[in-house]
C-alpha cells in the first residue's frame, strides 16, 4: 500500500504561486502588479476584507507621490486611471517659526518645478483613488490571486520553497515570501529579524481642510518647535494636513470637537489661504524610526514599512516603499531571466545591497532634519535659517534638492525611469 503521507508531501512541494505577498495595503499590490507584468504568478494575502479597503467617500487621507513614484505607477498601468484625480505639486516652500507668529526669519527655501526639465516634482493623490486602482488592477490580472480577510500564523522555508499557514488552516506554498505588512511586520518577526529605532515623542495629526483661496499647487512645510506642519495641495481648494505635536498635546487636540480642533489649527496654519474648514475625518499616528536589521531572510524579503518606517517630515514613506517595489521587481525579473533561483541568498542580497544604503541615508536625513528643526534653541535656529538661505541662494544646490524631492537622484529602478 502507498504511504498515505506521500500525497500530502507531494502536494506540499508544489507551488501555489511563484511569490507570496503578505500585506495588501499599497506597496504589496503595487509589487504584485509589477511582478505579474514580468510573468510571475503572485498570491496576495491581506488581513483586511476587501470591503474594509474600499470606500468612495473622501476621508482626508492622501499621499505625496514623487515624480519617480508617478512613473512607476504609469509603468504598471495605473496612472491613466489616477491622473484626473491627482494634483501636481509645482512649488515647495519651507519656513521656520512658531505657532501664531508665522515665520521668524527672512531665510526660507523655495523650490519651483520650472527649474528642472522633467515636470512637476510630484503629485498629491487621495488614498481612496490609489487603493481602488490597485485593487481593480489586481482583480483584472489573471496572474494575481488575492486572499482577503486572511492572516498568516506560521511560515517555514526549505530547500525548494516557503510555506505559510493561514488562520483558516489553509497552507500556501511559493518560491519566495515577501513581507509588506507594516512596521510591526509579523513576516519579519516570524523570520527572527530584529528591528532598530526609537520613538520621536511626536504624534502626527492628519486631516484635510477646505480653504477659500486657491493653493496654486504649492506645498508648504512650516517648522515649529513641537514639530513640522505640512500643507499639501489637493485638487480644488483643498489641502492635506500632516501636523506633528508631542504625544500629550496630540492626544488632547484629537479629543477636541471639530470646531475646537480647528481653533487650535488656525493660528498654526495662518490666513494665507483665507478661511479654512475641516473636510473628512481626522487621524493620528505615532512617529518613530524603525528599520529592520536585515531586509532579507531565508526565501524572504521585506519592503515598505516592514523594512523601514521613518518620520514623514519629507513625505518619503510611500515613495521609499515604491522604490523597494521597483528594485525588488527588477532584481527578481533579471534573476529569473538568467535562470537563477529567485529566492537564493545571492539574488536577495542584490536587493538588500541596492536598497539598504539608500534607506539608511534617507532615514538619517529625516531624523537629523527633525531633530534640527523640532526645537526652539536660538543657536540651532540661526544655523538652520542661514543654511536654508544659502541653499536658496545657490541655483545648482537648489536644483539638486528639487531633484531629490522629485525622487530623481540615486540608482533608480527601471520602473522609475
Amino acid at each position: 500500500m502507498d504511504n498515505p503521507d506521500q500525497g500530502c508531501i507531494l502536494h506540499l512541494m508544489e507551488h501555489d504561486s511563484d511569490i507570496l505577498i503578505v500585506g495588501g495595503g499599497l506597496n504589496g499590490p503595487a509589487l504584485a502588479l509589477a511582478l505579474a507584468d514580468s510573468g510571475f504568478g503572485v498570491t496576495v494575502i491581506d488581513a483586511l476584507p476587501r470591503s474594509a479597503q474600499s470606500q468612495d467617500d473622501f476621508d482626508g487621507r492622501a499621499y505625496a507621490l514623487a515624480l519617480a513614484s508617478k512613473r512607476l505607477l504609469a509603468n504598471i498601468g495605473l496612472w491613466s486611471v489616477l491622473e484626473d484625480h491627482s494634483q501636481p505639486m509645482l512649488e515647495i516652500k519651507v519656513s521656520d517659526g512658531r505657532a501664531g507668529e508665522g515665520p521668524l526669519s527672512p531665510f526660507f527655501l523655495h523650490f519651483d518645478h520650472a527649474e528642472i526639465e522633467e515636470g512637476p516634482m510630484g503629485y498629491m493623490l487621495e488614498d481612496r483613488f490609489l487603493r481602488r486602482a490597485l485593487f481593480d488592477a489586481m482583480a483584472a490580472n489573471d496572474r494575481i490571486t488575492v486572499l482577503d480577510g486572511e492572516t498568516v500564523t506560521a511560515q517555514a522555508a526549505d530547500a525548494t520553497g516557503i510555506s505559510v499557514t493561514l488562520a483558516s488552516g489553509k497552507i500556501l506554498r511559493g518560491k519566495l515570501l515577501i513581507g509588506c505588512d507594516g512596521r510591526q511586520s509579523g513576516t519579519a518577526d516570524r523570520a527572527g529579524i530584529k528591528r532598530s529605532g526609537w520613538d520621536y515623542g511626536q504624534t502626527a495629526l492628519v486631516c484635510a481642510i477646505e480653504h477659500d483661496l486657491p493653493h496654486k499647487g504649492i506645498a508648504h512645510q512650516f517648522f515649529m518647535p513641537p514639530g513640522p506642519l505640512a500643507i499639501l495641495p489637493l485638487p480644488g481648494n483643498m489641502s492635506s494636513i500632516v501636523w506633528s505635536e508631542s504625544h500629550e498635546n496630540a492626544a488632547l487636540f484629537q479629543a477636541l470637537s471639530d470646531d475646537d480642533y480647528m481653533q487650535v489649527l488656525r493660528p498654526r496654519f495662518g490666513d494665507f489661504l483665507g478661511d479654512i474648514r475641516l473636510a473628512g475625518k481626522r487621524f493620528t499616528y505615532p512617529l518613530n524610526l524603525t528599520v529592520a536589521n536585515s531586509f532579507v531572510g531565508d526565501r524572504l524579503a521585506l519592503i515598505g514599512d516592514a523594512a523601514h518606517g521613518m518620520h514623514p517630515i519629507a513625505g518619503q514613506g510611500l515613495n521609499a516603499g515604491l522604490r523597494d517595489v521597483g528594485a525588488l521587481a527588477q532584481v527578481l525579473t533579471e534573476a529569473r531571466r538568467r535562470g537563477e533561483d529567485i529566492a537564493s541568498s545571492l539574488v536577495l542580497d542584490r536587493y538588500q545591497e541596492w536598497r539598504r544604503f539608500d534607506t539608511a541615508t534617507l532615514a538619517l536625513t529625516t531624523d537629523l532634519t527633525n531633530r534640527l528643526f523640532s526645537n526652539d534653541n536660538p543657536l540651532l535656529r540661526a544655523t538652520r535659517d542661514i543654511g536654508m538661505g544659502v541653499i536658496n541662494a545657490l541655483p545648482p544646490l537648489r536644483r539638486n534638492f528639487i531633484r531629490e524631492a522629485a525622487g530623481l537622484t540615486g540608482d533608480l529602478p527601471e520602473l522609475m525611469r
